[in-house]
């Protein structure tokens, strides 16, 4: 009998060892499966996603359209020429018969007022100028969301990584249970394989579930990596190529530690009051941009102030005579004059466009301060959160981590010694690995959140710092490429 119970303890350990080599091999499995096919890795996803962006080359043709139409609007209107028969008689039509009868060939050029042509080349160069600033906070824009919708993937990806190597530790986990209850001298209850079976199911659903976030977030993906080409094609389909599948986006196993731009400020103490906050956000490129309307909604009070000036013009003619009836020659005869107008009911006219232009110019700056407004709300939320973030991930890995490992390691050594219960052990390792999921959710949503202040101080930089190092969803932080904009 004691014989017996030896034997299997012995049968029970060998199998708990098999689990454990199960579990390495399954890692290594997926690890050279990764290895095997494209990997699109964090900066590669940020990179190309900027590169084919349409909505970058459509601002550059803005901008031309803009700087074009600036040298086109400083030159003179063109000259109006006229040619027309003047005086000519009714009586019966004849070129001859008086002396004013005349061919006449006229041309007329009128002049701006003031400086208006200037004014309004400065006004369209300047609304240009913000569109360099625009594909900037663009850039950084898309490196945000293309970066979380990669974080998103590998947050899937490494859970369900995790879930499937749980599912072969609670395959083997049955597979003992059922050796224990076969045998008589074990103490596996019939309660107990049920519950094996049930987790088992319930990890099925769980893949389920995760495979249906898997495709969401590789569709959103997949459309940032699609190919932008201008060119114009016969069919449609030319426009777009990927060098990427639409679906099964393979992304690479490391978790990306984003290094922030500004650190100190962070991870500051003590929160800065909004007008202490101000000059880290005035040379953000959406500010920026937002500047360059301003001044250029000013240039519209200067031109509306134009309109208070006359506007000229010259103009001449020449009139030809055909000789009169008796043969005598006549004179031919040349004209010149002058044309201006005068802006005398200027009460309802021009200080009514000039009021107009100061109240669309100070509509822009509110949009200024409402941006500013924006950012630092958004700065606040994100350090907060960050901070909050920070004090959960010590706890995790501190604390909850290796507690909940220690409580899993103890019910499966009390189960192997004929002291513990089975279903403790189960519920032990779902333990185990939901709070493993939690951990990397958590190192997931800081990388996440880190992107988000990056974008922020944009403005302190022109791209983001970035490292070789990567992490692993252990969280050993270590630094990582992680371009916010693309230069």
């Amino acid at each position: 009998m004691k014989m017996q119970n030896k034997k299997y303890k012995f049968s029970a350990k060998c199998s708990l060892g098999f689990i454990a080599l199960t579990v390495l091999y399954v890692s290594a499995v997926q690890a050279s499966n990764l290895n095997a096919g494209d990997v699109l890795s964090f900066e590669n996803a940020i990179k190309t996603a900027q590169k084919n962006d349409p909505w970058l080359t459509g601002n550059i043709h803005k901008q031309r359209a803009l700087e074009s139409m600036s040298q086109a609007v400083n030159t003179l209107s063109d000259p109006v020429v006229s040619i027309s028969l003047a005086n000519l008689p009714v009586n019966g039509f004849d070129f001859s018969q008086e002396g004013m009868t005349q061919a006449k060939l006229g041309i007329a050029q009128m002049f701006p007022r003031g400086d208006t042509l200037a004014i309004q080349s400065q006004q369209l160069k300047t609304q240009s100028e913000a569109f360099p600033f625009q594909r900037k906070d663009r850039e950084s824009q898309v490196a945000v969301t293309v970066g979380s919708l990669w974080l998103d993937v590998y947050r899937v990806q490494q859970s369900i990584s995790l879930i499937e190597k749980n599912r072969s530790l609670f395959e083997q986990l049955a597979e003992v249970a059922q050796v224990s209850y076969s045998s008589a001298l074990g103490k596996t209850r019939q309660q107990d394989i049920v519950r094996a079976q049930l987790e088992l199911t319930r990890l099925d659903d769980r893949l389920n579930l995760l495979a249906q976030q898997r495709n969401r977030y590789e569709g959103m993906l997949s459309q940032w990596l699609s190919e932008f080409s201008s060119e114009s094609t016969a069919s449609d389909s030319g426009l777009l190529a990927s060098d990427f599948s639409l679906h099964n986006i393979v992304i690479s196993p490391k978790l990306p530690a984003i290094d922030l731009i500004n650190t100190d400020l962070v991870f500051k103490e003590n929160w800065l009051k909004p007008m202490a906050l101000v000059p880290y956000f005035t040379n953000h490129p959406a500010v920026i941009a937002v500047e360059k309307n301003i001044n250029a909604t000013k240039a519209g009070i200067k031109l509306a102030e134009q309109k208070y000036k006359a506007q000229w013009g010259v103009n001449a003619s020449y009139g030809y005579r055909a000789d009169d009836p008796m043969g005598s020659s006549r004179a031919d005869l040349f004209s010149v004059g002058v044309t201006f107008d005068l802006p005398l009911f200027t009460e309802n006219k021009q200080d009514k466009e000039r009021e107009s232009a100061i109240y669309a110019s100070e509509a822009i700056k509110t949009e200024k301060i409402l941006l500013l407004r924006q950012l630092m709300a958004a700065y606040a939320s994100a350090k907060g959160r960050l901070l909050r973030l920070k004090d959960r991930q010590n706890l995790y890995e501190n604390k909850l981590l290796p507690q909940i490992n220690d409580q899993a390691q103890a019910s499966l050594s009390a189960y192997t010694n004929d002291d513990g219960d089975f279903s403790e052990v189960v519920r032990s390792r779902i333990a185990v690995l939901n709070t493993e999921i939690d951990d990397l959710t958590l190192n997931v949503e800081e990388q996440k959140i880190r992107l988000e202040l990056n974008y922020l101080f944009i403005g302190n930089l022109n791209t983001a710092i970035t490292h070789n190092n990567t992490i692993t969803n252990n969280s050993s932080r270590t630094s990582v490429v992680s371009e916010l904009i693309n230069e």
